[in-house]
């Protein structure tokens, strides 16, 4: 061979040496890509691969690229979450629901999704909805009831309890809003009689201190008498209170106890003989 061809073959071969066959993955999508560049930013750029912000690339862009390198591109994709109710933005490289919730440090399996896990999360991007399964307790007469719930209303939880709420009946927190975790349902019977403000404004806690160190399970069975304010079965069913008090929370029972206050006059007193005078100490 000539020297002509010999330095020729040489140039091939030196040229050949710098070729890199270097496996590219972009979303999911792998192709062979044959590369002069050293660096994996410039293998990218050689194969008009675009990477932006929130991009993972991997390896890093500033490594270097070895033959027979893959390299991995996942594009940023936003996403609007709204879980339990509150909105936020949010960009992830995951291609699917599932994995998304995952790089959001959020489990698929604990709550309800408006989308399954195994759904593709667009370039464009998505709208996702998560209802996370939280512990609320609902008092509802002498029903004690703790629910694991995804629901997204006090509403729809005492619909799944099979609650039933009839008219009048009074509802707390709302029953629009939103059952956070631990939080405590009460369904109280019809409120009908409206107390006056001079009523409200006695000391209702210094009483039931008294009478049962404010305890509203307490139980006399002397009588009986129930709960915070003491009633009788006969006195608490005249002022409209149902089931037994000390069954129902402290709200309801106090308000029946003012309910009794304003029904029987002068009376009242009777109800209380030992502890009435409590009602007019100073509120602190």
């Amino acid at each position: 061979m000539c020297l002509t061809g010999m330095v020729a073959l040489g140039a091939l071969v030196a040229v050949s040496s710098l070729v890199k066959e270097v496996v590219v993955i972009v979303d999911g999508r792998q192709s062979q890509v044959r590369a002069f560049a050293g660096t994996v930013h410039d293998v990218l750029a050689e194969a008009g691969v675009s990477v932006g912000y929130g991009d993972l690339v991997r390896p890093p862009a500033h490594e270097d690229v070895t033959d027979g390198s893959t390299i991995e591109v996942r594009h940023a994709r936003p996403i609007t979450l709204t879980l339990d109710g509150r909105t936020s933005r949010h960009l992830v490289t995951a291609m699917n629901v599932g994995d998304a919730l995952a790089e959001l440090d959020l489990t698929p399996a604990a709550g309800k999704l408006s989308a399954p896990p195994d759904d593709a999360v667009p370039l464009s991007g998505m709208e996702l909805t998560v209802y996370t399964r939280r512990k609320v307790y609902v008092v509802a007469g002498t029903s004690r009831i703790t629910s694991r719930t995804t629901a997204r209303t006090v509403r729809e939880v005492l619909r799944q309890k099979r609650i039933p709420l009839r008219r009048g009946y009074v509802v707390s927190p709302p029953l629009g809003s939103f059952p956070k975790d631990g939080t405590v349902i009460t369904v109280t019977p019809p409120r009908t009689i409206p107390i006056r403000p001079e009523v409200l404004r006695l000391n209702w806690p210094a009483l039931a201190e008294c009478e049962a160190l404010g305890d509203p399970l307490a139980y006399n069975p002397d009588g009986p008498h129930y709960g915070m304010y003491q009633f009788s079965l006969p006195m608490w069913q005249a002022v409209g209170g149902m089931g037994i008090p000390s069954t129902w929370p402290e709200e309801e029972q106090t308000y029946r106890a003012q309910v009794l206050y304003q029904q029987m006059g002068n009376g009242w007193r009777s109800q209380w003989p030992a502890c009435a005078d409590r009602l007019f100490d100073p509120l602190r």
